[in-house]
């Protein structure tokens, strides 16, 4: 088949688009340049409103990974994606309501200076190195994404284009704070959708109108969205989606540094939830337009597939492979799809690289080397930027062997986020959980994470559980392409068959629930921890919900914790009770003294906000 290019006019589009988006980083590093503290670049100064934070939250997670890698689900596996709508909300108001108060009014610029707020610092140095594996593996994916829709559309070399982005990324995220990531992912937010619309609008006229395209996608068995059947072992069912997908979005939405260090860049905690509230409209959007592009695409392939035909080799080609296809006579479109799809990817590794070297600096450097100078703390601080930005592109070597890139992507977050998302809720709902549960229930809910996910990367599940619905290939020309049926391993153990075909939305519910129950067994084992000892701030007595009519039931779930001992301002106008000794606890340079009153409550807002935290930092 004739290979379709790049017009003049597609890399005047994606050039602009990528020129734009690097310009907006290069302005606020220019105009940011006076501010240059280790605050303003990590949590911009701590005077974000919610508008741009909510469009770079959307943007940061929903950047390639789903531009490519949804509508292809959708036109292998049906519209059950669809079901995400359901598991969204679940998220956002558990992120919101439950995790995001602690975070916010307890004054931290990381999720883990939590952690040894609440246990000590091996439980916050094993977290911190979790986190850094994970964002590894999963900025490799983010960056082998887009370079696989230029390969396929554009015909550039497909390691060239990996390695160039990585190189492009390692540069931009030592241009802007934390500012210019926000607002550069709020216009890439922009172009995600407008490429999307256009796919929508051009391959519903190509498909003949939009009841053509419901009416394929009926007889195709796309639309058969409600499953439930619930044997776990199915790929993709009500109850994978909407029970997996809220634990593998929660460890995403709740505890995941690169969210929270945005949602605390906002100026009141007002506006950090109305951030995330309003990210969820931007989820909604970009995930209908992405299954309706998988229906279209069906429409369009119905009678031709071009993967199992050997036209494409991989399932994540297709969209690209189809906006080639559908604006092969329109130039500028396909560039403009392709910075879609590639755009997003910037400010997203450039982000993770960053967050790379700051935690990595603030939990280990610093904590090693306390008195370092400035100017070579911040020569320290670029070259652990260079370091992760080699380590993140050589993984997307790798994300080539991991299969699909939306199941890569989803699978690596569940294998490190779901037990760091038990990690933070043994903290937040356990007062009675000690350090040893807390870090025995880390190491169990790793173990069993990566043992599942692992296992299935070693022996794939059945047929049976994972094959796609029906491809036609009736109309399609004739190629020389034979395709061998695949081989039985004779090998193959029992276990094979049932644990580790696991579906792969259940890996974070598997980190998230082993991590919870090995820390509470061991804690009691060990010796629970006395509620006296812990902060207020550090706890959310959810319990009140369900034991609302008695005092005395609530105290006992409370587990000696002073929740009625003063309001939550008294805590924090008392900050230095319960930071005593955080010589080390925080590293961000805060004096003990400059901790004993921190006004944060707006009582016409009813709101907390921590700009006052930032002004005492300005010693």
């Amino acid at each position: 088949m004739e290979v379709k290019n790049f017009a003049v006019w597609d890399y005047v589009v994606f050039a602009a688009l990528f020129v734009i988006s690097s310009g907006i980083g290069v302005f606020f590093a220019i105009k940011e340049r006076k501010k240059a503290t280790s605050r303003e670049f990590l949590v911009g100064g701590r005077q974000m409103s919610f508008g741009p934070v909510a469009l770079s939250l959307t943007a940061s997670f929903m950047s390639a990974v789903t531009v490519l890698g949804t509508p292809s689900e959708v036109y292998r596996f049906g519209a059950s994606f669809l079901l995400f709508f359901i598991s969204y909300p679940f998220v956002i108001i558990l992120a919101a309501e439950l995790f995001l108060p602690v975070f916010y009014r307890s004054g931290i610029t990381s999720t883990y200076e939590y952690l040894q707020l609440r246990f000590n610092k091996p439980v916050r140095y094993a977290a911190t190195v979790i986190y850094i594996v994970q964002t590894i593996l999963y900025t490799g994916v983010v960056v082998y994404a887009p370079a696989l829709a230029l390969n396929q559309v554009t015909g550039f070399d497909l390691w060239g284009s990996v390695f160039a982005t990585g190189i492009v990324c390692t540069f931009y995220c030592t241009l802007g704070g934390l500012k210019a990531v926000v607002w550069t992912d709020a216009f890439q937010m922009v172009v995600m959708i407008v490429g999307f619309l256009t796919v929508l609008i051009q391959g519903s006229a190509h498909a003949g109108g939009l009841h053509n395209v419901i009416e394929h996608s009926t007889n195709g068995s796309r639309l058969n969205i409600f499953d439930f059947d619930v044997d776990p072992l199915r790929r993709h069912t009500f109850w994978t989606i909407s029970v997996g997908g809220t634990f593998t979005w929660l460890g995403i939405y709740g505890v995941n540094q690169s969210t929270i260090q945005r949602c605390i860049s906002c100026k009141t905690e007002k506006h950090a939830k109305l951030a995330l509230y309003f990210n969820l409209l931007g989820l909604w959007i970009i995930l209908v337009c992405a299954v309706f592009s998988g229906l279209i695409m069906y429409s369009h392939f119905k009678d031709c597939d071009p993967w199992t035909s050997g036209i494409i080799s991989a399932p994540d080609q297709l969209m690209p492979y189809f906006v080639m296809e559908i604006f092969f006579t329109m130039p500028g479109l396909p560039g403009l799809f392709v910075a879609c799809a590639f755009s997003g990817t910037l400010s997203t590794v450039a982000a993770s690289i960053n967050a790379l070297a700051t935690v990595t600096f603030e939990d280990f450097v610093k904590s090693c080397f306390p008195r370092l100078s400035d100017k070579l703390s911040t020569w320290i601080s670029k070259g652990l930027c260079l370091l992760f930005g080699v380590m993140c592109t050589s993984m997307a070597v790798a994300a080539s062997l991991m299969g699909g890139v939306v199941q890569a992507a989803l699978s690596i977050h569940g294998m490190c986020g779901g037990p760091m998302l038990g990690l933070f809720s043994l903290g937040i709902l356990f007062p009675f959980v000690n350090w040893k549960g807390a870090l025995g229930g880390l190491l169990t809910g790793i173990i069993l994470s990566f043992w599942v996910a692992i296992g299935a990367l070693i022996y794939p599940a059945p047929d049976s559980k994972t094959w796609p619905l029906p491809l036609s290939t009736d109309q399609c020309v004739p190629s020389n392409v034979t395709l061998s049926p695949p081989t039985e391993l004779s090998s193959r153990p029992a276990i094979a068959d049932t644990w580790y075909s696991l579906s792969y939305l259940y890996y974070s519910a598997v980190g998230c629930l082993g991590c919870i129950a090995a820390g509470i067994i061991i804690s009691f084992i060990t010796g629970y921890q006395t509620g006296k000892d812990i902060q207020p701030l550090l706890i959310r007595p959810v319990c009140n919900l369900f034991c609302f009519w008695s005092k005395k039931y609530k105290r006992l779930c409370w587990c000696g914790v002073q929740h009625d001992s003063g309001t939550e301002q008294e805590n924090l106008e008392n900050g230095s009770s319960w930071k005593q000794g955080a010589e080390s606890v925080l590293q961000n340079g805060l004096r003990q003294e400059d901790l004993v009153n921190i006004p944060g409550h707006d009582p016409k807002d009813k709101s907390y906000n921590n700009m006052a935290l930032e002004k005492i930092t300005h010693f």
